[in-house]
């Protein structure tokens, strides 16, 4: 029981350093960039001027710039599990 309380507690503070970290993801040479915390959530957007204009180019790059924060975050979340599960006396699913 006490195993199971320590795993749940590594879980939690996993979840909170991931919260308190930020990826950035970009596109168009940073013409367009998506600011995410480590759970994915958005906190920031930066458009340039140039850009703007043109609504079919906006939303690629949108696009793009999401996918790559998307693709850091995950990183990030895999490069947390495999410290969580460092030293614990079982293997995790994941």
């Amino acid at each position: 029981l006490k195993k199971a309380q320590e795993m749940q507690q590594k879980m939690v503070d996993m979840q909170n350093k991931l919260a308190e970290q930020e990826v950035t993801g970009a596109a168009g040479a940073g013409m367009v960039e998506v600011v995410m915390n480590g759970l994915g959530k958005v906190s920031k957007i930066k458009i340039d001027p140039s850009v703007a204009s043109d609504t079919a180019m906006l939303e690629d790059l949108l696009l793009v710039a999401f996918n790559d924060a998307h693709d850091k975050v995950d990183e990030l979340s895999q490069q947390q599990a495999e410290k969580m599960k460092q030293g614990l006396p079982f293997k995790l699913p994941f």
